[in-house]
C-alpha cells in the first residue's frame, strides 16, 4: 500500500512539474541585422613557387548578386567565372579562358639512394 502512495506522489510532482505553455521560438520582427542582405568581399593568392594563383570577389544587395572567380588550372590556362544571380533568374556564369593549355611536365624524382648504415 505504501508503494502505491509513494508511486502516485511522484506522478502527481511529475505533472505539476511540467510548464503550462511552451517556449514560443517563431521569428520576430525584421531587425537592421535580419534585413536583405548587403556585402562586398574580395580575396586572392598568388604564390609563384607553389603554382597557386587564384581569386574571388563578390557583392550582393538584396536579391541581386554579381561576382567572380579565377584559378590557375594545372594546364597553365587561366580560367575567369563571372556570374549574377537576379532575383529568381538563378545562376547566370560567362566562362572564358586565358593563355594556351599545355601538357604539364611529368614529375621525375632522383632515383632512391638508402642512408648509410653505419656499424
Amino acid at each position: 500500500m505504501a508503494l502505491k502512495v509513494i508511486a502516485l506522489a511522484a506522478l502527481v510532482a511529475v505533472a505539476l512539474a511540467r510548464p503550462e505553455s511552451t517556449p514560443s521560438y517563431g521569428y520576430g520582427a525584421t531587425t537592421p541585422s535580419s534585413g536583405p542582405a548587403k556585402y562586398d568581399f574580395n580575396y586572392a593568392v598568388n604564390d609563384p613557387p607553389s603554382g597557386n594563383d587564384f581569386g574571388h570577389q563578390e557583392a550582393r544587395d538584396g536579391p541581386n548578386t554579381q561576382g567572380s572567380y579565377y584559378v590557375l588550372l594545372p594546364d597553365g590556362r587561366l580560367q575567369k567565372v563571372a556570374y549574377t544571380v537576379n532575383g529568381d533568374s538563378g545562376y547566370v556564369a560567362d566562362v572564358t579562358y586565358e593563355g594556351d593549355a599545355s601538357t604539364p611536365r611529368p614529375y621525375t624524382s632522383s632515383p632512391y639512394t638508402p642512408a648509410p648504415h653505419y656499424a
